[in-house]
């Protein structure tokens, strides 16, 4: 399949998807746009990455980052807090196939495979919040600075 016809299917399911959680955990219809735009983008950003090779935790990372920054401008621009765009917004991200696996792993007996995938997911879980965080610091840098001028 084509690349950009890859891309749009990613993007397009990444936005159904962010939406669908936003709708089932009640967010305000008035943000349910943005905060489907505030996913796909998040989800783009590590796609892309990890598709030109970079590993899956600095995907990840810099996923929830673009996440974080969308939500603060969002958040800004409609005036709602912006943990109503980053919660649905990093569902995307959220290592649940990875999670699984390593429970699977786990049953079935094979302890070893299973603290892989395990640690794995500790991996992704600790990028998606450093992530965050980061956007966050930035986020307030950024407003600290507007004021001062």
């Amino acid at each position: 399949m084509n690349i950009y016809i890859q891309a749009l299917v990613q993007c397009v399911f990444a936005y159904l998807g962010t939406v669908a959680f936003a709708l089932i955990i009640n967010v305000p219809r008035r943000a349910l746009n943005l905060g489907g735009w505030a996913g796909a983008t998040g989800w783009m950003v590590y796609w892309v990455l990890f598709k030109v090779g970079c590993s899956i935790v600095l995907a990840n990372l810099l996923g929830a980052f673009a996440i974080g920054i969308a939500a603060i401008v969002f958040a800004r621009w409609r005036k709602i807090p912006v943990i109503v765009f980053t919660i649905p917004g990093l569902v995307p991200l959220v290592p649940g196939g990875t999670a699984y696996e390593a429970v699977r792993m786990f049953v079935e007996g094979q302890t070893d495979a299973g603290i892989g995938y395990l640690v794995r997911v500790i991996m992704v879980a600790g990028a998606i919040a450093v992530g965050f965080m980061l956007a966050q610091l930035f986020g307030d840098l950024t407003k600290r600075r507007i004021r001062l001028r």
